[in-house]
């Protein structure tokens, strides 16, 4: 027997088995979520809010714990997508607004332009560039930088 589980803001349900976690239920929605550590609960691009059924899903791991404690716009009713399996009825996600650094193929081409939304760090989901600001050069470089040390570190993440 399958779950509904409600996602916001786009006001849909998806139906999902019984123990799928809630990345199943963004990837159901073609939602853009990059899973940039893989679906291993070590990054924030699934970090989503859970406004109700939180009783509904599986208790937090040790690994997701410490990911959270990272994420800038954590809250208490935080969760990672790819950690948080489905275990009964009434869930409703919400997704925080903003977009992923990965997310942007064509860094470069940005430049000059005003950011659509809130441009988000992948591992602790800090706003790097604000919604209407303008993209500089120097901002770029650093995004490029910020890209290059979140390789780094899923990759050092990936030896221990």
């Amino acid at each position: 027997m399958g779950k509904i589980v409600k996602v916001e803001p786009l006001n849909q349900e998806v139906l999902v088995n019984t123990n799928e976690n809630l990345l199943s239920v963004l990837l159901a929605k073609d939602l853009n979520v990059l899973q940039e550590c893989g679906a291993r609960g070590m990054c924030s691009t699934c970090h989503v809010y859970v406004k109700e059924g939180s009783d509904s899903l599986t208790p937090l791991n040790k690994r997701e714990k410490r990911t959270l404690e990272v994420i800038t716009t954590c809250r208490t009713n935080s969760r990672l997508a790819c950690q948080a399996r489905v275990i009964g009825d009434g869930v409703v996600v919400e997704i925080p607004a903003g977009m992923y650094l990965s997310a942007i193929e064509d860094i470069e081409s940005l430049i000059g332009r005003r950011a659509q939304e809130d441009i988000l760090h992948p591992i602790s989901g800090e706003v790097l560039v604000e919604t209407g600001k303008l993209i500089t050069r120097s901002m770029i470089t650093q995004l490029k930088e910020t890209k290059g040390k979140v390789e780094e570190y899923l990759a050092k993440s990936e030896e221990v």
